[in-house]
């Protein structure tokens, strides 16, 4: 995959937050304790851990929030190829209203 001008040549940080549906909280944080044990099994991310909050707003609905880093841009890639990752993924999904995933940087 070449690299477009938004991707960085190295490490990617990410932040993904997921909006669950109503009644899901429990089923998804389980899915989401070991999504990025998976995904650095595939050798996908960088060594450091995904950090991993649980949010909710005045409503009661609930989002988890998860910042882990990709490799490069070939991994974040190779994950959407990946049979494995594509098994966790798929459930996740279901179990969500939305979902926003975010490059972050520095400012």
């Amino acid at each position: 995959m070449s690299k477009s001008p938004e991707m960085p040549a190295g490490p990617i940080d990410v932040l993904c937050r997921y909006r669950v549906k109503g009644g899901q909280a429990s089923a998804f944080a389980d899915l989401l304790k070991g999504h990025w044990a998976m995904l650095h099994g595939q050798g996908l991310t960088t060594d450091a851990p995904a950090e991993v909050m649980r949010a909710s707003d005045n409503a009661g609905n609930i989002a988890f929030i998860e910042r882990f880093a990709w490799k490069d841009a070939d991994a974040v890639q190779a994950a959407h190829e990946n049979a494995t990752v594509m098994q966790t993924w798929k459930p996740m999904g279901a179990l969500c209203e939305n979902m926003e995933f975010w490059h972050i940087q520095a400012s």
